[in-house]
């Protein structure tokens, strides 16, 4: 069977934090910066985290600093690990993801990553934290691009570097819950498949048109399918 690499955004698409994520960002802001609620009013999913950072700065006036900036991304990281740990509602993985990871790591042709606007280590804690991080090979991360689009490049070559191959771009697939998923993607000539399980419905990825359009993954021979 032909390669195929199969590239998935975190958040509403494989995982949903129940909101840990954001709080963690609200409490790293207000220990760094000294203000409360950066981030009220502001649309997180599928987006940088450091353009989060730089959109909270600019709407309380600051200036961005290097070193303060990487204070918050410890602490960050810090509060992350906690929230993950309290009940939340809606917290837990997508449907149809554990059993898709877990069938999709039985083909051989088929390598699985991460690309994702998440900054490493806070995308590694999700992935850790709700127990799939090892099913994934390779990943791409907010570190790697100042622009979702500049990540694809990126994951094609380590995708060489680790099989020490290239891959047609037809063989790989970027899979996503929000616009910016599908947006970023088809530039590059890429295979989209968007799945309605963050805050997108059905009607609006549709607009996008991605290749293939998933309300979830729980049927998992469908989606499947794509990768026979």
């Amino acid at each position: 069977m032909q390669p195929k690499l199969l590239l998935f955004d975190i958040d509403g698409t494989l995982i949903h934090s129940g909101g840990a994520g954001k709080v963690a960002m609200e409490r790293a802001f207000e220990k760094v910066y000294g203000r409360s609620k950066a981030l009220e009013g502001m649309s997180l999913m599928g987006r940088m985290d450091s353009a989060i950072l730089q959109e909270a700065l600019a709407h309380q006036g600051l200036p961005w600093k290097e070193e303060e900036a990487e204070r918050f991304k410890e602490s960050y990281y810090g509060f992350l690990e906690e929230e993950l740990k309290k009940p939340r509602h809606g917290k837990g993985l997508c449907p149809g993801i554990q059993e898709l990871l877990l069938k999709l790591r039985m083909r051989n042709h088929v390598t699985l990553g991460v690309l994702t606007g998440n900054w490493r280590k806070g995308g590694e804690i999700k992935l850790r934290y709700f127990g799939i991080k090892d099913f994934f090979e390779l990943g791409v991360f907010a570190e790697d691009g100042l622009r979702r689009e500049d990540l694809l490049p990126v994951a094609m070559a380590r995708y060489v570097a680790l099989r020490g191959e290239e891959i047609p771009k037809e063989h790989v697939y970027v899979i996503g819950d929000t616009l910016l998923d599908i947006q970023s993607a088809k530039p590059h000539g890429v295979r989209t498949v968007a799945v309605a399980t963050g805050i997108h419905t059905l009607e609006e990825l549709q607009k996008e048109n991605p290749d293939y359009l998933f309300p979830d993954f729980s049927d998992t021979e469908k989606v499947l399918s794509l990768w026979s």
